[in-house]
């Protein structure tokens, strides 16, 4: 039986890339450093730049490195294809719609700010007008890849730094079809009239294509979800999430928008459906992995050579880039209403150049409106910027914890907890977690007070008017002020398991039989605090699972009423389980179970 011809050259290339792949994501992860640097580093290493030019010599090496970045580029373009469609899943577009003063405030300022400044300096540097223009566009622009993806891995995609820093690099992926436009008329010879026409048209042709994806999108998705739901096929649901992602970046990209475009709208429309969840949890690993190999792509692009023979100079150059980008950032982001804190840690992620600076220094090489030596001399600084956008983001936060110790008193940080001895509710922590607690004590009529650390947490509930105060409730005095002796339950919504810990030690020091709900990392840490004495305890990835497992069940057709109905039995049998486990250690605390949460109208415990 004759054997199909198979490609070794590029078989042996994906194998290198995965190999990569099972040695560095558990490298960073045990030096406590994202993978996204693990992936550049070894691009660069094993790359055409790096190992890959001694094959030569050594023809052993052609198995562990990678000679051209063709091989793998297309695959690596997925990466970022699948890293917008899951920003979009967990966005909506309501909640995009709230981000449009930042998108096209703070985002338009940062680009045509950047891009003149850039421009400015690459004149006095002795380049042509066009090249200047050129060089000013692309290098105004930042990494959405490597910046999402290390907010991401470190969850904060949803604090104040993440959305300000996803609302700039929105814009600017808004703006690759401009500045591409313009660098293939530059190097034309079209007229000025014909140059704006273009663009225009240019313009209007995406719009339009994203209008139609909207309106087909909200018309079709959920009725082609239900009905492949239904079959009940997970091969089948897979391909549809395949078909939607890529098809709608095919689309944009037909219309000479990004295809990662197109797929973050295919994602903004899955949001609002009831197969979120579930499209989730089945997208997530090759997303994972699809990045890595973009990552690795990017690596690949930095010669080592160059960079060898002018250290000094790229190394100047990316920090000159990341100041000129970074003030303007930063400066950007105080006009709009960022606080300090978090406009420097914006503006360290968004300081640094990116990838789409490969694709139009290439391009504008090809148009001769730049020489090879400036090419590879932007194409060094850009990548080594890249490379150290975790370094930045970690000096950010050193840089920002410094503003928040040395910021004046917040005088909302001042006020004392009320000492009226009314019975209410505790909730500890007034993030995320905290405000949706109380939103829904306050929908139920139960009176409650918030305790948080952070004052900028305080800061914004006082400005709405909501009953915060500044101070560490593991501190007994300040417990003590905050009313836990006629408390009706302690609510403790804080993320930190040694924070936790220590609340829960005092609270139970100072009222040992208060009715107290305590948020969990896992089921490990739920057995411990139940031994310290809680009344309940809610682990995080427990929690997640039956979320997630309820939306997946939704998403294949089950009725909502079973599946509610199965989701509360398993989770009753989850907190039994963890309970029984710590009272059969004898060292939990002899408490009654659910008292429960009694309105402000009856009389304390």
């Amino acid at each position: 039986m004759a054997g199909t011809a198979i490609d070794l050259t590029q078989m042996k290339d994906v194998l290198v890339v995965l190999g990569t792949a099972g040695v560095v994501v558990p490298l960073m992860h045990r030096m406590r450093v994202g993978s996204v640097l693990g992936f550049l580093l070894a691009g660069a290493v094993l790359g055409p730049h790096g190992l890959g030019r001694l094959v030569g010599t050594f023809p052993g090496l052609d198995w562990i490195t990678v000679e051209k970045s063709s091989e793998i580029a297309g695959i690596a373009d997925f990466g970022v294809v699948f890293l917008l469609f899951v920003i979009g899943l967990e966005l909506s577009l309501a909640r995009l719609s709230a981000l449009k003063r930042l998108v096209f405030g703070l985002g338009g300022f940062q680009v045509v700010i950047s891009a003149l400044a850039i421009g400015a300096l690459a004149l006095r540097l002795d380049q042509s007008p066009a090249a200047a223009l050129v060089l000013g566009s692309c290098l105004a622009l930042s990494s959405t890849a490597v910046v999402i993806e290390v907010l991401a891995e470190q969850k904060r995609l949803a604090s104040v730094t993440g959305r300000t820093a996803f609302a700039v690099l929105l814009f600017q992926d808004l703006a690759v079809v401009p500045i591409l436009f313009m660098v293939e008329r530059l190097g034309g010879a079209g007229s000025e009239h014909s140059v704006w026409l273009g663009l225009a048209f240019a313009l209007g042709q995406g719009l339009a294509v994203v209008g139609v994806i909207v309106g087909i999108g909200r018309l079709a998705l959920r009725p082609l979800f239900r009905v492949v739901a239904e079959t009940k096929s997970v091969e089948l649901f897979m391909a549809t999430i395949l078909f939607v992602a890529i098809g709608t970046g095919v689309a944009t990209a037909m219309a000479g928008l990004s295809m990662a475009l197109g797929a973050f709208v295919a994602g903004l429309l899955l949001a609002e459906t009831e197969y979120r969840r579930a499209i989730e949890s089945m997208i997530e690993p090759f997303k994972g992995l699809l990045l890595g190999v973009f990552f690795f792509s990017v690596g690949m692009s930095v010669d080592l050579d160059f960079v060898a023979a002018h250290p000094v100079l790229i190394v100047a150059g990316a920090v000159t880039l990341v100041l000129i980008k970074g003030l303007v950032t930063g400066l950007g982001a105080r006009l709009f209403g960022i606080d300090p804190a978090h406009a420097v840690k914006t503006a360290l992620l968004i300081g640094p150049g990116g990838e789409f600076a490969f694709i139009v220094v290439g391009l504008a090489v090809s148009l001769k409106l730049i020489d090879a030596d400036t090419a590879g001399f932007v194409v060094a600084v850009v990548g080594l910027s890249m490379a150290a956008i975790p370094f930045f983001d970690m000096a950010g936060k050193r840089v920002s914890a410094e503003i928040v110790k040395r910021a004046p008193i917040d005088p909302a940080t001042l006020i004392a907890p009320p000492q009226d001895h009314a019975a209410r509710a505790l909730v500890v922590g007034f993030g995320r977690v905290g405000r949706l607690v109380a939103d829904l004590l306050d929908q139920h009529g139960i009176s409650w007070i918030a305790a948080d650390l952070d004052p900028a947490n305080v800061a914004d509930g006082r400005r709405a008017n909501r009953p915060v105060y500044f101070g560490d409730v593991a501190h007994p005095q300040f417990l003590r002020a905050c009313g836990v002796a006629e408390a009706q339950s302690v609510i403790v919504t804080v993320d930190s398991p040694a924070a936790i810990d220590a609340i829960v030690e005092a609270v139970r020091a100072v009222r040992p039989t208060v009715p107290l709900v305590v948020r969990a990392r896992d089921a490990v840490h739920a057995r411990k605090l139940y031994k310290k004495g809680v009344t309940d305890a809610v682990p995080e990835t427990i929690e997640a699972s039956l979320q997630l497992s309820e939306a997946a069940l939704v998403g294949l057709g089950v009725a909502m009423g079973p599946i509610i109905a199965s989701i509360h039995e398993k989770r009753d049998v989850y907190r039994r389980e963890l309970s029984d486990a710590a009272e059969a250690s004898a060292q939990a605390s002899p408490l009654a179970r659910k008292p429960g949460l009694r309105t402000r109208r009856r009389d304390p415990v």
